[in-house]
């Protein structure tokens, strides 16, 4: 008992709305489950029908089970309206809504069947069981079996996408598909098989006087002014809870509203596509709505961790993360603050990050691109280099100025990499990401990278002297160069596929990036960096730096001026020949 409080707060991070209707809906199946497997004895004949329901009832309606199961019941119509409200976004795979919608169309259609039987025997002592039931079905109101076969094909198609989306992603899952499969078949298949052959048995049977006699009295149909009674309860709680649906989406009219007057952020993904979108929205709701390609196993569900980011430059700002969002990525064993999880993530101010899987993507035709390269481990140099000032460069300049002036640094800063061996990888708003090694062995990455740095600080000089007349303070940049082992893959949209980088040595070439501003100087290089490429080790001053994400200091060399990195690298390679 003592290890139970230890336990507790893990169990409640854990644990979100989708969980909650998730066990909500476990235990309704199984009331669906057990009825349909009653309905298949008519297979056998009516009495065992009659015999199966009496343990059917016996179980479910045992006063705790009752609680428990009527509580499943309204939680999970809750929180099917509450779904409706909240999600933002249709454009999931189809499977997706259509379980949303089927759910929702379900307390509409079962309404009739509970009032008159379970409410039927509440109120009036109503005695309704097969024989009852299957007359009302095939004689009394044949219309009423149509209803109840539509009903029962939906609740259990309903039930199988949950099922399906819940067991997907467990290991034994694969092994267990095809049982899984024959049962989702047999059983309503069994199912509406024995309510045909229970009701075709009742047509000839009620034929009988004796039968009727026993079968059709007062005390088993009740009046028919109970019976306009319960119509009446029937009709108000239909009325009420398609009132409830409407003002579901009326709230989200609401919600619509308010967001295009709390104004639009933009996002800025890796491979240089920037969208606008409204405050409240999540990543990945801004990537369905458009169309940018977004890894999500689980289908925004927080259950797995694919739809990962990774924020570039401060994440200070962002919202602090759900229980659920901090569990999955505690999980993982991801501790850095700036991985975020983008089904979660809804940021209220302008964002750039990058995706850490990536998404299946296919052509026109719907057929499948080149498949991407992901789990390929390999030695690469990463430089981030940022635009400072470019928010002030933003304020007294018109917008088109302002994107002339941040290309043409890009242009600057590319024209470096590429002369140097490198490639231009993301582009994140005025910063961007270039990766050396790609064709070179580490020591020449390493060196390639170094003169990179130095070409693009020059570079910026010759565009400082050109734009001199209409800059009121030269551009000035920020650079962190670091190198180790990083899995490559692509990353884009159909024709538009780039390699990009994903590891521990890239983020740290991100974050050396941004201490340049608070050591003030141009370039911060790592110990690695200097080391492979063979530097003299009093070539730049050393610095112990602390890293966010590693719990040791990092030695890393501070660069004043990075014009001087590409004399250091050519005497480094004259010592070393």
């Amino acid at each position: 008992m003592a290890t139970a409080p230890i336990h507790m707060p893990e169990l409640v991070r854990a644990t979100s709305v989708r969980q909650v209707r998730l066990i909500c809906g476990i235990i309704l199946f199984s009331y669906v489950v057990s009825h349909f497997l009653n309905h298949a004895l008519g297979n056998i004949s009516v009495d065992a029908m009659e015999a199966g329901v009496h343990y059917h009832m016996l179980f479910w309606q045992f006063l705790p089970v009752a609680i428990v199961f009527y509580t499943a019941a309204l939680t999970h119509m809750g929180l099917g309206i509450y779904a409706l409200y909240q999600r933002r976004q249709f454009r999931w795979k189809t499977i997706e809504p259509l379980q949303l919608v089927l759910g929702l169309s379900i307390p509409a259609l079962v309404m009739a069947h509970v009032i008159g039987v379970r409410l039927g025997q509440t109120l009036y002592g109503h005695q309704k069981l097969y024989p009852q039931e299957l007359h009302l079905f095939f004689i009394g109101a044949p219309g009423r079996l149509w209803q109840m076969t539509i009903l029962l094909l939906i609740a259990w198609v309903h039930g199988c996408i949950g099922i399906y989306f819940w067991l997907r992603l467990k290991p034994f899952f694969t092994r267990a598909a095809p049982y899984l499969l024959a049962a989702a078949v047999l059983i309503p298949t069994l199912s509406l098989l024995g309510i045909y052959q229970g009701g075709r048995s009742v047509q000839l049977d009620a034929d009988d006087g004796e039968w009727r006699t026993h079968n059709l009295t007062r005390r088993q149909l009740g009046s028919v002014a109970e019976a306009n009674t319960l119509d009446r309860i029937t009709g108000g709680l239909t009325a009420g809870y398609f009132g409830l649906l409407g003002l579901a989406l009326a709230a989200r009219g609401v919600r619509a509203w308010r967001e295009r007057r709390g104004g639009m952020i933009a996002l800025s993904y890796g491979n240089g596509k920037t969208v606008r979108v409204p405050k409240g929205l999540s990543v990945l709701e801004a990537s369905l709505r458009h169309n940018v390609p977004h890894a999500s196993v689980c289908g925004g569900r927080a259950r797995c961790s694919t739809c990962r980011i990774r924020i570039i430059g401060d994440h200070g700002a962002l919202p602090q993360p759900s229980q659920r969002e901090a569990f999955v990525l505690a999980r993982v064993g991801t501790a850095d603050p700036s991985i975020r999880l983008a089904c979660q993530l809804r940021p209220d101010s302008d964002l750039s990050f990058f995706q850490l899987f990536t998404p299946h993507t296919h052509a026109a035709d719907g057929h499948a691109t080149t498949p991407a390269r992901i789990g390929q481990e390999r030695y690469l140099v990463s430089l981030f280099v940022d635009m400072r000032g470019s928010t002030q460069l933003a304020e007294k300049r018109l917008p088109f100025d302002t994107v002339f002036i941040v290309n043409r640094f890009l242009g600057a800063v590319s024209q470096a990499v590429i002369a140097n061996g490198g490639q231009p990888n993301q582009f994140v708003g005025d910063g961007m990401l270039a990766l050396f090694g790609l064709t070179a062995d580490p020591q020449e990455a390493c060196r390639q990278a170094l003169k990179a740095a130095s070409s693009l600080a020059a570079n910026i000089d010759e565009l400082n002297r050109l734009l001199s007349h209409d800059l009121r303070q030269p551009i000035r940049f920020g650079i962190g160069i670091h190198g180790g082992e990083v899995i490559i893959g692509d990353i884009g949209y159909r024709d538009h596929i780039v390699f990009t980088a994903l590891g521990d040595a890239v983020n740290v070439a991100a974050r050396l990036q941004d201490m340049t501003k608070t050591l003030a100087c141009e370039a911060i290089v790592s110990e690695e960096v200097r080391r492979t490429a063979g530097l003299a080790d009093d070539a730049l001053p050393q610095q112990e730096v602390a890293i966010r994400g590693r719990d040791e200091p990092m030695a890393v060399r501070v660069v004043a001026d990075a014009r001087e990195l590409a004399a250091l690298v050519d005497r480094g390679a004259r010592v070393a020949a």
